[in-house]
């Protein structure tokens, strides 16, 4: 499956930056993955850039990553996407909102709503975050071991 992360903004921090090139570098032999760097506005323009660099193609997937959203643990996470690439999905596509949130345009093409936590986290964290769960979830569906 194809994996498409869309983020508002750059990783200004280089030790969060180290940290998503190591994940990236992880999950790659699992999964074709981009990542895909929109720039920072108002949350509407923001939500209009994400959505341009989503795509929208059939077999796609778009999930917000939403506070307020679904929680899953690891193992259903790696079920769910196994389900995904096997029922017609083809490519995956992540979108991180930048610091104010997500726009009611971004908020209402969402196919899931994805919460790491109840808590608030940077959004340069959440895609270190996202990027780590995507490896684990990539390991535990091929039965490898995990934890690192």
């Amino acid at each position: 499956m194809q994996i498409r992360i869309v983020a508002v903004g750059r990783v200004r921090d280089p030790a969060v930056g180290a940290l998503c090139a190591e994940q990236l570098k992880r999950l790659q032999p699992y999964h074709r993955v981009e990542v895909v760097e929109v720039r920072t506005g108002s949350v509407d323009e923001e939500a209009a850039a994400v959505l341009r660099a989503v795509g929208g193609g059939v077999g796609e997937q778009l999930w917000l990553l939403e506070r307020t959203g679904e929680e899953f643990a690891s193992e259903e996470l790696a079920e769910r996407f196994e389900r995904l690439a096997t029922g017609g999905i083809s490519r995956l596509v992540f979108a991180i909102a930048g610091t104010y949130g997500a726009g009611e345009a971004l908020w209402a093409r969402a196919d899931v709503r994805w919460s790491l936590s109840r808590l608030t986290f940077l959004h340069e964290w959440t895609r270190a975050i996202v990027l780590e769960q995507l490896y684990r979830a990539a390991k535990i569906a091929r039965k490898e071991p995990y934890h690192h």
